[in-house]
């Protein structure tokens, strides 16, 4: 990944101003009486709303007027090519499930970067009015409580951590039990979170997120905050993660290698 002394002002403010245009467009449908939802999957349920759609499109709006040589990678809306060398990757609701069940877990997600992988990312919980943003330099979280540093929690032992997934089953039969092997070493394993998980690492409240089959939309926003924040986040053989896959998330290297340890016995 591209290492950078500074960040280019110009990236944090048109981040801000995607976050804020997709704050406005969630809150407006989010616990609302009328909500509905289009399901994505012919088995299964993979739900999309009216707020996912009108979220990535205003933000996508904002970049062809702010940075129009940028390209972007939308969830709902696909990719947009650029002569930059930069995308602008969004997932406008991360955790959809959660969005339809009234949970303020689901986060919008928005990451800049190059074909090395994300430099830049912000997490943000607009029903909370929480934005954790990391990038070269800067490793901060507003909130109701004002405004923090971010720092991951230093090294523990595997026994110690807490250690958080979306889905109880994780992925395949295989990943999931590889999973359950971490889980049974930790101290305590928390499921369901969607990217507030990541940012909570990125906070220093929690020590691992581990997953499998996510989309470079789901990842690269949460690999730059928790990046920048001190910590680590690959795929399960300790390469690169913001092509998706399978992605651990930890801290701190001490406790990155403990997972990764048994993470990578885990078949392709």
């Amino acid at each position: 990944m591209k290492i950078l002394d500074d960040l280019d002002p110009d990236i944090l403010r048109v981040g801000h101003l995607l976050a804020d245009a997709a704050r406005i467009e969630t809150l407006a449908h989010f616990r609302a009486s009328d909500l509905s939802a289009d399901n994505k999957l012919s088995q299964g349920y993979d739900p999309v709303t009216i707020a996912d759609r009108a979220a990535e499109r205003a933000m996508v709006d904002i970049l062809a007027r702010e940075r129009p040589n940028d390209a972007v990678l939308g969830e709902e809306y696909g990719a947009v090519a650029g002569t930059s060398g930069l995308t602008w990757v969004l997932d406008p609701i991360d955790g959809t499930r959660g969005f339809v069940s009234g949970t303020p877990t689901w986060g919008v997600l928005i990451a800049v970067g190059d074909s090395d992988g994300p430099f830049f990312g912000i997490i943000d919980q607009p029903y909370i009015r929480e934005r954790f943003i990391g990038g070269p330099g800067l490793a901060t979280v507003t909130g109701p409580s004002g405004t923090h540093a971010l720092k991951t929690r230093p090294a523990r032992d595997l026994s110690d951590a807490t250690v958080f997934t979306t889905f109880p089953e994780v992925g395949s039969i295989a990943e999931g039990a590889a999973f359950q092997q971490v889980a049974q070493r930790a101290q305590l394993t928390r499921y369901g979170m969607d990217c507030y998980a990541y940012a909570l690492v990125a906070a220093g409240q929690i020590d691992l997120v581990i997953e499998s089959c996510l989309n470079a939309y789901d990842i690269q926003a949460p690999i730059a905050v928790i990046q920048a924040a001190g910590g680590i986040v690959t795929d399960w053989q300790g390469g690169p993660a913001h092509q998706g896959g399978r992605a651990v998330a930890a801290a701190n290297a001490d406790i990155h290698a403990q997972a990764l340890d048994i993470l990578r016995t885990c078949p392709a």
